[in-house]
């Protein structure tokens, strides 16, 4: 992005790998910015892969810009071209990788997988162009890409807003941006991100959420967890309960795991379990109340709530005594 912005282009780039966000700016931006719209009409083709051969996408390549410095060529999908995967796509590929016409800016847009490493493309490419292979982040990063996004924004926001959006949204890094986004749009002039706007803003209540559940739980307090229960099962449309358990479930396995960590310092655990340093402190006080056996016992206890909201032995329970029932187990 930097080469980028500068007005340094590559002939290819190729932008590949399971997040899609990465592969969206840098496009985005080289579709917006390359040429400017006088020169777009002639100069700038975008293609979808599943309509196209290699040789169409090369033959668009090849021609010369019209009454501007160079052209632009964006495939959109390309992972769903036609003959990339086969040999002779391949080949062609690497044909023109090795005799890239230097006026064009051609843009291979490969989602939510990379090309295999056995073939010879895949072998090769990072040599023969620019190109990023964009990993799933981890829990564990993404309080730094929340902090770097909002920075660019220059907007303050709270260690625990950063924390709140990380665990509401997760790591879909399109909905984080987007999220992010609408919370800049609705602040007044100086105002900061906060965790309770956060909070208002995806449609939790600030009071009665998973999050706190899982905290009452942890600290074992029975009458807010009691009071959660009751608001849950007040409204089990909009707050099912197969998600929370499901999200108990990721808890009691990580705090197992931290459990037998070796280093059960709040860094040790932020390496171990791959979660942030904010979520971290939940881990630590949970392992000074709940030992090895209950862990085991309680991932065992969700388990079978699992079960039974999806049907199985559920005998005369509804959702929402099959959820006080798990969350009086896990806590006694």
């Amino acid at each position: 992005m930097t080469d980028l912005k500068a007005k340094k282009y590559a002939p290819v780039y190729f932008l590949q790998g399971e997040e899609t966000f990465y592969i969206d700016l840098i496009a985005d931006f080289i579709e917006a910015h390359v040429l400017n719209e006088a020169e777009k009409g002639f100069n700038q083709v975008v293609v979808y892969g599943k309509d196209v051969t290699m040789a169409t996408i090369l033959t668009h390549a090849r021609r010369f810009p019209m009454m501007a410095e160079r052209q632009v060529v964006i495939v959109k999908e390309a992972q769903d071209i036609q003959d990339l995967g086969k040999d002779i796509g391949g080949k062609l590929l690497l044909d023109y990788l090795g005799k890239q016409v230097p006026t064009t800016v051609l843009v291979f847009c490969h989602k939510h997988k990379s090309l295999d490493k056995r073939k010879e493309v895949g072998k090769k490419i990072d040599q023969l162009a620019v190109t990023i292979n964009s990993k799933k982040l981890y829990d564990n990063q993404l309080p730094e890409f929340v902090s770097e996004y909002v920075k660019d924004k220059k907007i303050p926001i709270e260690d625990r807003a950063i924390q709140a959006i990380c665990e509401f949204v997760g790591n879909d890094l399109h909905r984080l941006a987007n999220e992010i986004d609408k919370l800049v749009i609705s602040l007044q002039p100086g105002e900061s991100i906060t965790a309770d706007k956060v909070m208002n803003q995806v449609g939790v209540s600030k009071e009665y959420n998973i999050f706190e559940l899982q905290k009452a739980i942890v600290t074992r307090d029975t009458l807010l967890a009691t009071k959660i229960v009751n608001y849950f099962e007040s409204n089990t449309k909009k707050n099912p309960s197969i998600p929370v358990v499901a999200y108990l479930f990721s808890f009691f396995s990580k705090l197992l795991m931290a459990s037998s960590a070796t280093d059960k310092s709040e860094k040790g655990l932020v390496s171990e379990l791959k979660v942030s340093p904010y979520a971290v402190r939940d881990y630590t006080s949970a392992l000074r109340i709940y030992p090895m056996p209950k862990i085991m016992d309680n991932i065992s206890s969700l388990r079978e709530a699992d079960l039974k909201l999806k049907g199985v032995n559920t005998g005369a329970a509804n959702e929402g005594q099959i959820l006080r029932e798990l969350v009086w187990r896990l806590m006694n």
